[in-house]
């Protein structure tokens, strides 16, 4: 009886190591080994399905036959095969963008987002979406990260109580669970770097314009991008190559410089840091667990012989300030009318999803309300919202600028996020358990400037992120930078 218990424990460990696909080579591995490439698929979709109960992080999946037959149209591209997960704002043909929300259910797209198409032309496999906040917490107050009225709560693999951050909730979890090696989030301010700090994988917030919006349930047309998410920087680079690049339908992406050097973002150095000039953000006002954190990461830049130098940001960022919120009303109630154009669907603007939510209350709005809904409908002044978005776009950019410039920094480096908090539906997201608390990062979300979070440490058995922050177009310098740290601090969190 003990042998077998034994053999049995050891059974499961192994089904539980081998459904863990922690990177890109570590997939196409195993899946150039198996003989059976139909038995191989199936029983792959099986394990995500099985192993994510739990954690609830995915909404929906492609048939197995869909899989199988995008896997064999996939031959002799560069990543044939490797399965992605996109976040359910996304449009993926034959599979509803519900943003999380049941009035979406039937949101069935005509076409690819552009940046799904450019997935695919690479040979990566869509497996499915991702769970999210709903509405990418856009909706009302108190609203809790991670609930969605179509799936309900995605927990944080690392402690079930606790909550995965959002919007892009999904995304980071099933990483860190190791269900797929990569995913696709996206931010307005937050929803790629913060669950990415506190699911304990990396995440890239591209500047906004690299990355086609077209195809994506619209918060701000100034502040959303898409972005990857991975276990390790060069999957997160390499995914970001794939699909960075112009669109015509996405004026923002006519920005990109006429020279960008899409082959830097995955031409990486594990010495990048050596004599680089790094301004680490740092406060007279921080709690002793964020200023340990901040000599950890001091420790890991001497060790790769940067030149450290001490910054503080003179102004912060809080989307729901009024400048910057009311730029954010007016953008979603825009972005939301046209986005409903030609979809086929009972809406015609966001006043038809108020009424949806209304007359589905018992459902869609039992945790929170939908205030945020009716704040956008209201916010109708053009040129108050354009002065507004020309004063915090402004400030924010030349903040950055002014501390990369002042200090002649190569870089500027910080604390992401706190770790997750206790999953609260009736009292909403607590941002912060036990007073511990901090933010990196709402700078760059309203400047529309890169920002990039990897794996740093464990707060209270859970991880936490290191920010590496810059100027537009700086990509391949920050994901440089972060690699760089990465290969000397060496901290590829797996929960338990």
């Amino acid at each position: 009886m003990k042998v077998y218990l034994i053999y049995l424990l050891s059974f499961f460990m192994i089904a539980e190591a081998n459904f863990r696909h922690n990177d890109i080579n570590s997939f196409l591995d195993e899946l150039g080994e198996a003989q059976d490439k139909e038995k191989f698929f199936k029983e792959y979709v099986k394990s995500v399905r099985l192993n994510d109960q739990k954690v609830n992080s995915v909404i929906s999946l492609y048939s197995n036959q869909e899989i199988l037959e995008e896997y064999y149209a996939g031959v002799e591209k560069e990543f044939h095969g490797v399965p992605i997960l996109l976040k359910d704002n996304i449009d993926s043909i034959g599979i509803a963008n519900t943003a999380g929300s049941l009035a979406f259910k039937n949101n069935l797209p005509k076409n690819d987002a552009p940046l799904v198409s450019k997935l695919r032309e690479s040979g990566f496999i869509i497996l499915g979406k991702a769970n999210l906040s709903e509405w990418a917490n856009f909706r009302g107050n108190p609203s809790t990260s991670g609930w969605t009225s179509i799936n309900g709560q995605t927990n944080n693999p690392f402690n079930l109580k606790y909550n995965p951050c959002g919007s892009s909730s999904g995304s980071a979890a099933a990483i860190a669970q190791g269900l797929v090696p990569v995913s696709i989030g996206t931010e307005t301010n937050g929803s790629i770097t913060c669950p990415a700090s506190v699911n304990g994988v990396v995440g890239i917030k591209p500047t906004v314009g690299l990355v086609s919006r077209t195809g994506v349930i619209p918060i701000s047309e100034t502040q959303d991008t898409a972005g990857p998410m991975a276990k390790n920087v060069m999957d997160a680079a390499k995914v970001l190559k794939a699909i960075a690049g112009e669109d015509p339908l996405d004026s923002y992406t006519a920005k990109i410089p006429q020279d960008y050097d899409y082959k830097k973002l995955t031409d990486l150095d594990a010495n990048y840091l050596k004599g680089k000039r790094v301004g680490v953000l740092n406060s007279s006002e921080s709690s002793e667990i964020e200023k340990g954190l901040i000599d950890k990461v001091k420790k890991v830049l001497e060790a790769k012989d940067a030149v450290i130098v001490d910054v503080e940001f003179n102004i912060s960022s809080d989307y729901k300030a009024a400048k910057e919120f009311y730029v954010l009303l007016y953008e979603f109630n825009v972005g939301m009318k046209n986005y409903l154009k030609g979809r086929g669907l009972p809406y015609k603007t966001l006043e038809d999803i108020v009424e949806f939510n209304k007359a589905n209350a018992d459902t869609v709005l039992k945790h929170f309300g939908q205030e945020i809904f009716l704040e956008s409908l209201k916010a109708t002044d053009t040129e108050k919202y354009l002065k507004e978005r020309e004063d915090i776009g402004r400030l924010a950019k030349a903040q950055i600028d002014s501390v990369l410039e002042a200090n002649n920094l190569d870089v500027i480096i910080g604390l992401t996020r706190n770790p997750g908090w206790l999953t609260d539906l009736e009292n909403g997201d607590s941002r912060g358990d036990d007073g511990i608390s901090w933010a990196n990062g709402g700078l760059s979300a309203v400047a529309g400037y890169p920002h990039i979070t990897i794996p740093l440490d464990f707060v209270n058995d859970l991880p936490v992120g290191v920010s590496f922050l810059g100027t537009a177009w700086d990509e391949a310098n920050l994901i440089n930078a972060a690699y760089s740290f990465e290969q000397e601090n060496k901290f590829f969190p797996i929960p338990k």
